[in-house]
């Protein structure tokens, strides 16, 4: 499998970001990692295990990047305000940023979004925001797609902006993002055991927001011995992911 590293400078940010790419060739997936989480996680927990059949037939390029989390979303008792600002920030490194990178290297503008946990809170929140930039597609596992659990009461604008059940709950109906999201496809997972519960009352919201709003987002619900963890996501990702690449 070719693996390649690479070090940039986000202007967003004002620091050096790091990502690796997996692959030679084919659609390009853009991996979020779990809270806090940095580039190497694909490959430390052994994600790339199970995308490596894909990787090495060519039909599909990753790239994982860093997060800056514990300056964000995992900040809690910060400033709300500071704390959004620099989700933002970094909301625009990687669709300003990484994004163009991600078409150089790849040759494709098709690129699919795809994490769990807190990666998949962040996979929905780039695709449903920028379904033109993100149109391969989100598979988001495990994941919050509201403010409450980090943020409590307190919901800006640029809260609401990256909170999914929100901004979607208020789009127009003729707004013309309707028609890339039901074009193209996105599946939101989850497991009903340990430690998904909080997650899985998040994505039922979803779920029953996109279903008022008639956004074709495919929901998927596993059974009440799958837990908030790796072995289970790796088990969804053997199952999903060929729907994705075929």
């Amino acid at each position: 499998m070719k693996i390649e590293y690479h070090k940039h400078y986000s202007g967003h940010l004002g620091r050096d970001m790091e990502f690796k790419v997996y692959g030679h060739g084919g659609k390009p997936v853009l991996f979020i990692p779990c809270q806090a989480g940095r580039f190497w996680d694909f490959e430390s927990f052994k994600m790339v295990d199970y995308w490596a059949k894909w990787i090495e037939e060519g039909k599909c390029m990753v790239f994982s990047i860093d997060t800056i989390d514990n300056e964000a979303w995992a900040a809690k008792g910060g400033d709300g305000r500071k704390r959004i600002e620099q989700h933002e920030k970094w909301f625009n490194y990687v669709t300003t940023e990484m994004v163009p990178t991600i078409h150089h290297l790849s040759g494709r503008q098709d690129i699919m979004t795809f994490g769990a946990s807190m990666g998949a809170m962040h996979a929905a929140n780039l695709y449903y925001r920028r379904p033109d930039l993100f149109s391969g597609g989100c598979l988001a596992i495990s994941g919050l797609y509201d403010h409450k659990e980090f943020f409590g009461d307190y919901c800006d604008n640029l809260v609401y902006d990256n909170c999914p059940c929100l901004y979607l709950a208020n789009m127009p109906d003729d707004h013309y993002y309707k028609s890339m999201y039901n074009s193209q496809k996105s599946l939101i997972l989850c497991g009903q055991g340990a430690w998904e519960e909080p997650l899985l009352e998040s994505t039922r919201w979803l779920d029953t927001v996109c279903c008022q709003k008639g956004i074709n987002t495919r929901f998927e619900y596993w059974g009440y011995d799958v837990n908030h963890d790796w072995p289970w996501w790796y088990r969804m990702v053997e199952v999903y992911v060929p729907w994705f690449l075929n």
